[in-house]
């Protein structure tokens, strides 16, 4: 079992470094020359590791996969926020489909 010493250092810890690094971005945005180039592979990075998280989170639950409700309740949600859906629209959108294939035993 964890102490709570320890959590209250871990979390202190995390905090400094978060702020750390986001202030390290505007004070450091006038001495760092980035090319365009490497601009636009950062953005696409982050596009890229958000779908990476979506992916896994939807895909694998316990080391193994999570069935086929998961995977359809975030395509669903997926779809309505590319079409630009309201956010409660897609969050519940996504929970019933997935909800309702568990209800048809679908896994």
């Amino acid at each position: 079992m964890i102490s709570p010493l320890a959590l209250v250092v871990a979390t202190v810890v995390l905090g400094v470094g978060t702020f750390a690094f986001r202030f390290a971005g505007p004070a450091l945005r006038s001495r760092v020359e980035l090319s365009e180039r490497v601009e636009q592979l950062m953005a696409t990075s982050a596009v890229v590791l958000l779908a990476a998280l979506v992916a896994t989170s939807a895909l694998v639950e316990d080391g193994g996969f999570a069935g086929v409700a998961r995977p359809a309740g975030v395509v669903v949600g997926g779809v309505l926020a590319w079409r630009k859906a309201p956010f409660v629209v897609v969050v519940v959108a996504a929970a019933a489909t997935a909800a309702g294939l568990r209800l048809l035993g679908v896994p």
